[in-house]
């Protein structure tokens, strides 16, 4: 098998690519304890998002040297929670894989679950340090513009570096972009995570949940630079015996009445 084809582990962060240019940033005072309510919003929401099912779809591209589409990997589960929190997912179909060029792993896919769709939280914001950059609409909403990185890079623990945009009213996330940390390269294997873009919308006209998540970036391995597309969505939001609904890109998803209830507890 020729070098550029060989398989190489490569995390499956939905990367970006691009740096989001919008309004310039407003310079201003930050309030008091910003990182801290940031992390308090984002705890309710969290919580508040196990009490939901949601159906998730995940696409990977990979691209040859003359941009012609070379592999894809889809998968689609629906996603429950049990009262403890703890997570289902049950699969929608067949898995299709024609990836060849890179291998996902399971950073890849724990990845996914918690960092693509990052929760700032009361229980791991000591775990971050952020700074204020600013102010800044997004989609004609005033927006606190902060930075986040990990304290410390523990061994074995995956991590968010990257951007948030907060609602100034209530400091819900409306737009993520950054990238999971660390990069795992060594003389052994490259498993290298490109920057995402996650969007956040507002669900039952309260919570700010992540309804999509996309990449298009360029990883660079030691044999050869490889182009990939993701893209993740997470629809159908129905909260446990009611009725919702997701307007996604100007087009309303209708809540899917089969969707299975959470599972007793174990």
């Amino acid at each position: 098998m020729k070098y550029w084809r060989r398989v190489r582990n490569i995390a499956l962060i939905v990367t970006l690519g691009t740096v989001f240019i919008g309004l310039p940033l407003k310079s201003a005072e930050p309030p008091a304890d910003l990182l801290k309510k940031i992390a308090a919003a984002a705890s309710e929401a969290a919580r508040d998002r196990e009490n939901y099912t949601y159906r998730q779809s995940v696409t990977v591209q990979t691209f040859n040297n003359r941009d012609m589409l070379a592999g894809e990997y889809h998968d689609v589960t629906d996603v429950t929670f049990s009262p403890q929190g703890s997570r289902y997912e049950q699969r929608v179909g067949q898995t299709e894989n024609t990836l060849s060029a890179i291998e996902l792993t399971p950073q890849d896919f724990a990845d996914i679950r918690s960092i693509q769709p990052f929760f700032l939280t009361t229980e791991t914001v000591r775990l971050y340090s952020g700074a204020f950059k600013g102010e800044q609409a997004m989609d004609g909403v005033p927006c606190f513009v902060v930075s986040v990185e990990p304290r410390q890079i523990l061994s074995g623990q995956r991590y968010f570096q990257g951007t948030l945009w907060v609602r100034e009213s209530d400091f819900g996330v409306v737009r993520s972009e950054g990238q999971a940390v660390p990069q795992l390269d060594n003389l052994k294997r490259q498993n290298l995570f490109p920057h995402f873009t996650t969007i956040w919308k507002e669900i039952d006209g309260k919570w700010m949940f992540p309804v999509e998540t996309y990449a298009d970036d360029t990883l660079f391995f030691r044999d050869w630079p490889q182009r990939i597309k993701i893209a993740i969505r997470y629809v159908n939001y129905k909260r446990f015996g009611a009725e919702s609904s997701l307007t996604f890109q100007g087009e309303s998803q209708p809540t899917d009445s089969s969707m299975p209830a959470p599972p007793p507890p174990k």
